[in-house]
């Protein structure tokens, strides 16, 4: 017998189960490096400002989760922005409200999950159906209504549009509902006959016992007794007096020292008991009439469910475009760095436009960010302006409440610039800076406006990561500079080529060559392609000589006022900032004995560094005051050479004007002559058809007017120079066809065009003639022409 040996490779599973749990230790890793991030920057507490502006409870959590998701994609936070534009286009529009707060969602979604399973519906929730259904159905025939009225408005308003279009209302349902159930979620009596015989037993049941009762009562009523008909789950009693007899027999139902006694008399008990059935036969009524109502609905869940996701969507929707519109912000225009080959961008861009004019051509800038917001900080001051202006005490001048108007700053990158070195003061505004940035980019990714120009332009980033320093972060670190070099490296690890960096204090905890020289490390390592763009706060000097070795580097600092000896939040670019605390010493009254030994171990070179920073910041300086005077006269040129084209335009129509006015008028008088011409010589032709032995002799005055007729003339009449009868009548043969009007064909003369033109057209009923000059074709009258 032949054996034969085989051999089984074993799997390395284990090698497979730590793979499996390493990268699920690097997916916690990766989700706690985005949750710090958000934290440090505040976004949580901008998530519920935003929600806050949904009027349902869904709304608001489904606004919450969407914000603080943040993993859509370019497309999709393109789509985003699109929907937050069309719901600002219905605020603008006047006539479309997205404000759905009297309807309660909660509601309906419970009365959806009672009637799928069969359970009835309640009235209150039944008539927060029909809330929901007269909502869509007022917003689809107020949208219907626009468009009609302008068909433009289709376009404007999607996506929205399709959403709202999609709604299918039963009216048949809204009005089942309506025959039953009251406003106030109770049953009408006209629901069923067994409803209302059941109601009408109840009362005449009640008002039996109640008789009883006050019978009792009466017969036992003293002036000392104290007794009143009183109601206990539904059962009709006496409440006695505390300490009081009594003389009926009853059940004793509470009792209690110092508030008396509750007795239900047996004479009532069987009453009690009457009305107690009959409310059950109430509630089953009810019910019956109820479950029939919900199998009404079962027949239009799904498109009632549909309508309230979508109603939800809306409120979504509509409370990012409030919010945006509350804060004054501006829809971002965001882009890929190969945008000009995304199909996508090129498909929302035209709707863009459509709301916030052509896209801003800014193609040398990355991050293009004029007069943005911190927006916590927005809100902070306007609560304080409202806390101000309710609190009558509090003597606010105006001036002190506009100092504390938050300062914005302006971020304007370049595309070749990666990282950016912001240097100043403590308390100069840098770490607000980055977190204006952060929150700025995480919100145009979201479909939020951002509280900035209209021009913004911000790269859309698939993820922001933040290394800022807070109270909490240093308490639970045991180790400042252990957890920020932690911090740090995971970052690295995790940013891609289209990541956020922000870090504060780069570099900071630790001796300070050391720190530099880390920190420079760190700065080189993200410049190289790490990340799409990376912004650094520091105190080291050194930090500031990288944008001189790699342009891939540009510094900028915070702006400090000396002679004021405080800062005033703004940016300078392109500017290293420069030590401060010498000076500072030297106005705040330090011995100059202290000054100068701090100068001379500070180091010359240290000194002569500050000094140019110093020519720097001031030619800065000079360049941008002369940079917004060069606008100014631009604007200023602009508007001259605009007024100059008006002047002009103004000039040629007034031109044009007299040219027709002249010609106008020299046809009148073109005409006129022709008219007294025409006079004398029929006044001459019956001069002419005398007998010639009666004519022998001429007037002077006959005379006089047939040269006044020849100078009129002006040669065009053949001059009668034989009287004989055969040449009267050549001359009257000629006459009469020059009088006729001309035919189809014919070349006649318009002396206000000085040139011959054919005939196309005569209507002799209006006296009118159209005419054929070159390439034109000429409507006249028949006076301006004559035939040759």
């Amino acid at each position: 017998m032949l054996s034969f040996a085989i051999t089984i490779p074993v799997f390395p599973i284990i090698t497979v189960n730590r793979w499996k749990q390493r990268h699920k230790q690097t997916q916690r890793v990766s989700a706690s490096i985005h949750h710090d991030s958000l934290r440090v920057l505040e976004w949580d507490k901008l998530c519920d400002l935003v929600a806050s502006f949904a009027t349902t409870s869904i709304g608001r959590q489904a606004l919450k989760d969407q914000l603080w998701s943040l993993n859509q994609t370019f497309e999709e936070s393109l789509a985003l922005l699109e929907e937050t534009n069309a719901a600002v286009a219905m605020h603008n529009h006047g006539t479309l409200r997205l404000h759905l707060g009297h309807i309660d969602a909660t509601l309906v979604k419970t009365a959806i999950q009672n009637a799928r399973r069969s359970i009835p519906v309640s009235g209150y929730e039944a008539r927060a159906i029909v809330a929901l259904l007269q909502c869509a159905e007022t917003l689809q025939g107020d949208l219907k209504a626009a468009i009609k009225e302008d068909k433009n408005w289709h376009s404007r308003f999607m996506p929205l549009t399709e959403v709202i279009m999609e709604f299918v209302i039963n009216r048949s349902l809204i009005k089942a509902i309506e025959q039953v159930v009251d406003e106030d979620g109770s049953i009408k009596d006209s629901a069923s006959p067994a409803v209302k015989q059941s109601r009408q037993q109840v009362q005449v049941i009640e008002r039996k016992v109640q008789q009883l009762i006050e019978s009792i009562i009466r017969s036992e009523r003293s002036e000392t007794s104290i007794l009143e008909v009183n109601n206990v789950d539904g059962r009709w009693c006496i409440r006695v007096g505390s300490g009081q007899k009594t003389s009926f027999k009853g059940l004793l139902l509470s009792s209690g020292s110092g508030v008396g006694s509750t007795i239900e008399p047996l004479s009532a008990v069987h009453l009690n008991d009457e009305v107690q059935r009959a409310r059950s036969s109430v509630a089953k009524a009810e019910a019956d009439v109820l479950l029939t109502l919900t199998k009404k609905m079962q027949l239009d869940l799904d498109d009632i469910e549909m309508i309230l996701n979508n109603l939800v969507q809306l409120d979504v929707i509509n409370a990012r475009a409030t919010y945006g519109l509350s804060f004054g912000g501006s829809s971002p225009h965001i882009f890929l760095p190969d945008s000009s080959t995304s199909p996508t961008a090129k498909a929302f861009s035209p709707r863009n436009e459509n709301f916030h004019g052509p896209l801003p051509n800014k193609s040398e800038w990355k991050l293009y960010l004029l007069k943005a917001y911190h927006p916590l900080l927005l809100q902070r001051h306007r609560e304080n302006l409202k806390k101000a202006k309710k609190d009558a005490s509090l003597n606010t001048s105006d001036a002190a409440l506009d100092n504390a108007q938050p300062v914005p700053v302006d971020f304007l990158v370049s595309r070749r610039t990666r990282v950016i070195v912001i240097t100043g003061p403590n308390t100069g505004g840098k770490t607000i800076c980055l977190k204006t940035v952060g929150l700025a980019a995480m919100m145009a990714k979201s479909g939020l406006y951002v509280l900035a120009s209209e021009s913004a332009q911000i790269p859309w980033f698939d993820s922001v990561f933040a290394d800022i320093g807070d109270e909490q972060s240093l308490s639970q670190s045991l180790s400042t500079f252990s957890g920020h070099l932690k911090q740090i490296s995971n970052i690295k690890l995790q940013s891609t080529n289209q990541s956020l960096v922000l870090l504060d204090e780069v570099g900071a905890g630790t001796n300070p060559l050391e720190g530099a020289a880390l920190g420079m490390s760190l700065l080189e390592s993200f410049a190289q392609e790490s990340c799409l763009l990376t912004i650094a706060t520091t105190h080291h000097g050194e930090l500031k000589t990288l944008k001189y070795s790699n342009e891939a580097f540009e510094n900028a600092c915070m702006e400090f006022d000396e002679l004021n000896l405080k800062p005033t939040y703004k940016v300078l670019w392109g500017v290293p900032g420069r030590s401060n605390a010498i000076n500072i010493a030297e106005r705040l009254g330090l011995p100059s004995v202290v000054v100068d030994t701090a100068r001379k171990l500070y180091g010359s070179a240290s000194a002569e560094i500050d000094e140019v920073i110093t020519d720097m910041e001031r030619l800065k300086q000079d360049y941008q005051k002369l940079l917004n005077e060069a606008r100014h006269y631009l604007m200023h040129s602009r508007e001259l050479h605009n007024n100059l084209l008006n002047t002009q335009r103004k000039i040629m129509e007034h031109s044009t004007s007299l040219r027709f006015k002249k010609m106008r008028v020299v046809s009148e008088a073109a005409a006129m002559a022709r008219s007294v011409l025409h006079k004398k010589v029929r006044e001459l032709d019956a001069s002419a058809k005398q007998p010639l032995q009666n004519n022998k002799t001429i007037s002077s005055s006959h005379l006089s007017a047939t040269n006044k007729s020849q100078t009129v003339a002006e040669n065009k009449e053949p001059v009668i120079a034989d009287r004989s009868a055969s040449t009267i009548k050549d001359f009257n043969q000629a006459r009469s066809d020059k009088s006729k009007p001309p035919k189809v064909g014919d070349m006649v003369h318009v002396s206000s065009l000085g040139k011959k033109v054919t005939v196309l057209k005569v209507d002799s009923s209006k006296g009118e003639i159209v005419v054929q000059a070159g390439n034109m074709k000429l409507k006249l009258k028949l006076s301006d022409i004559q035939r040759l």
